[in-house]
């Protein structure tokens, strides 16, 4: 199941105008800020899914019986793009254990890539809801290997994958790969590049949170 959350108007349609456009990005801080917040709208739409548990706390005035997240999720991002989305969930999800996986495109002479996964550390993810944040879902690639290698630690009980920005073919691509995943998308476009950028997109989101890097 995919869910566009700007598809019906909300202030998540502005925050991904800004995201997109090139003089706002000039404002790294807003840039992050913005990421973070898609994060948070996700967390808050993700958490009506999750299974609850009843509880009774005490008020100044009496007991009552509430309803309580049964088991906490685990949220994973891929560094270091990841990091702004990721902790805009970890932001509502405060209670969530955590886990990181480095990955990143390794490009030829001619701009093209592949995946490189040096990395990962993660808690054990069985019969847990899974959270994954990763901020530009193009071809799904390096989410694929990044998930393949976050489930050697157990079976979760849900897939939830949260995006900034996706392609059309990346969304295929993981509903064809992980059918059982729940998608959460800020905006989806329809194009990728020859070379597997995102068009309209938004550019590298690494680089516009932290700084260019050099290419190794």
């Amino acid at each position: 199941m995919v869910i566009e959350l700007s598809k019906q108007f909300s202030l998540v349609n502005s925050w991904i105008n800004e995201l997109r456009n090139v003089d706002a990005q000039q404002d790294r801080m807003r840039f992050r800020r913005n990421m973070e917040r898609i994060g948070e709208i996700a967390a808050f739409e993700i958490s009506k899914d999750l299974e609850t548990k009843e509880i009774e706390i005490q008020t100044p005035l009496d007991k009552i019986q509430v309803q309580e997240i049964a088991v906490q999720p685990i949220i994973t991002t891929i560094l270091r793009a990841g990091v702004p989305l990721f902790q805009g969930v970890l932001n509502y999800f405060d209670k969530a254990d955590c886990g990181f996986v480095a990955a990143y495109r390794k490009h030829d002479a001619n701009d093209y890539f592949s995946i490189k996964q040096d990395y990962l550390t993660c808690p054990n993810i069985d019969g847990r809801p899974l959270i994954v944040a990763d901020p530009m879902l193009a071809t799904g690639a390096s989410l694929i290997e990044a998930i393949k290698d976050l489930l050697t630690n157990g079976t979760p009980s849900q897939l939830h994958i949260v995006a900034a920005i996706a392609s059309k073919q990346g969304v295929e691509t993981i509903e064809k790969d992980y059918p059982q995943a729940k998608i959460w998308v800020g905006a989806i476009d329809e194009h990728l590049t020859t070379k597997g950028y995102i068009t309209p997109g938004l550019g590298d989101a690494g680089d516009l949170s932290y700084g260019e890097k050099l290419q190794r």
